[in-house]
């Protein structure tokens, strides 16, 4: 048999090896990541414990509502089930610098350098722009919001919200409000893949303005500060994400792309 003519199963032969090795790592990566989570929820679960976080996330609500009015349940298992969300929610998020810590670690070994000095800045930068948007709209948002809510409300109606559709309205918002910050991201992604110019992002620049406050008009309720609260730190972002596309294209170049931007 000449050398040019390969047996198929001899081509195949020492992938399965790496390929479970792979798999392997892969699954001590989510097991750390699992762990961390379940550490995270335990001490939760003994200090403040899941009936004290609640009470801290419908703090805000809680302040704005009719002196003697409380929150309800509706459902029988509603007291239960829903401080145990909040305690899993609160301990993925306190424990997502680890499980991003585990992503990149897996991840990592098969990226050039070039490619690191892009990837690991922007997981970095994305959880932090991420937290910010969660606690902006904690901090500031949702004491607007409640105050216009209350203020429009009758005086003949005893507000009694629902514990369940006031988690339900927390995540939506949260989750509005950290995607919202993760503009500079997506920026800098669309910049350097080359799927839109700098130049054609700044043409843009009018646009996304509108269509920040039609999203804004559309994710938050009725209320002008929560529109504008949402909108107002888009259009800031995209701006610092026009800034921030331009450094992280000149850093983050492979070396042919270095050497042909340096020919004549």
């Amino acid at each position: 048999m000449s050398t040019s003519e390969k047996d198929p199963e001899d081509e195949l032969a020492g992938t399965e090896q790496p390929f479970v090795a792979h798999l392997v790592e892969l699954r001590d990566r989510l097991i750390k990541a699992i762990i961390a989570i379940g550490v995270v929820t335990a001490v939760l679960a003994l200090w403040p414990g899941p009936g004290a976080l609640y009470d801290i996330l419908a703090a805000p609500l809680v302040a704005h509502l009719p002196k003697g009015a409380t929150l309800i349940a509706t459902s029988v298992i509603s007291p239960f089930m829903v401080p145990l969300k909040i305690m899993l929610m609160a301990a993925f998020l306190i424990a997502l610098p680890v499980v991003l810590w585990q992503v990149w670690a897996f991840v990592a070994p098969g990226l050039y350098s070039h490619e690191k000095k892009l990837v690991l800045p922007l997981v970095v930068s994305s959880t932090i722009l991420f937290f910010m948007g969660v606690a902006f709209c904690y901090f500031f948002v949702f004491g607007q919001v409640f105050a216009f809510i209350q203020s429009f409300a009758p005086k003949s109606i005893t507000a009694a919200p629902d514990i369940e559709a006031y988690l339900s309205f927390v995540m939506t918002m949260f989750i509005a409000f950290g995607c919202a910050f993760e503009v500079p991201i997506a920026v800098i992604v669309l910049a350097r893949m080359g799927i839109v110019p700098i130049e054609k992002l700044k043409e843009f620049r009018g646009y996304f303005i509108v269509l920040a406050f039609i999203i804004a008009a559309i994710i938050t309720p009725p209320d002008v500060v929560s529109q504008l609260a949402l909108a107002v730190p888009m259009v800031i972002l995209y701006e610092v994400g026009i800034w921030a596309a331009g450094f992280f294209i000149k850093h983050t170049k492979a070396p042919e792309e270095g050497s042909e931007a340096a020919k004549p």
